[in-house]
């Protein structure tokens, strides 16, 4: 996932041909992933209650508030770095669906 490193630490889990899972974890506040770019659809699934603060290209910040267990997905192409927003430490799992989406 990550092109530049940050200072959370990303575990790979699990890799085939079709998906790679990812755990992502911040140790502390503010501890980041990096900013980078996905090349493939993915999904999260937090495992905490809490928020991340997600830098975008365009110099804004959002916060993302997670329920554990929750999942969320988004597109390929999506930009940030994702930054923790809690005083403890937290981590999601990362699942990228690593198949060519469209039909053949």
């Amino acid at each position: 996932m990550c092109d530049t490193k940050g200072t959370a630490v990303g575990t790979v889990l699990l890799e085939n041909d079709r998906m790679r899972v990812t755990e992502w974890r911040f140790a502390k506040k503010g501890d980041n992933t990096g900013w980078h770019r996905h090349a493939y659809d993915y999904l999260v699934i937090p495992m905490f209650d809490g928020t991340l603060d997600i830098d975008l290209p365009d110099g804004t910040r959002v916060q993302a508030h997670l329920k554990n267990g929750v999942p969320y997905d988004r597109k390929a192409g999506v930009e940030h770095d994702v930054i923790s927003g809690n005083d403890f430490e937290c981590a999601f799992i990362e699942v990228e669906l690593l198949e060519d989406p469209r039909p053949a």
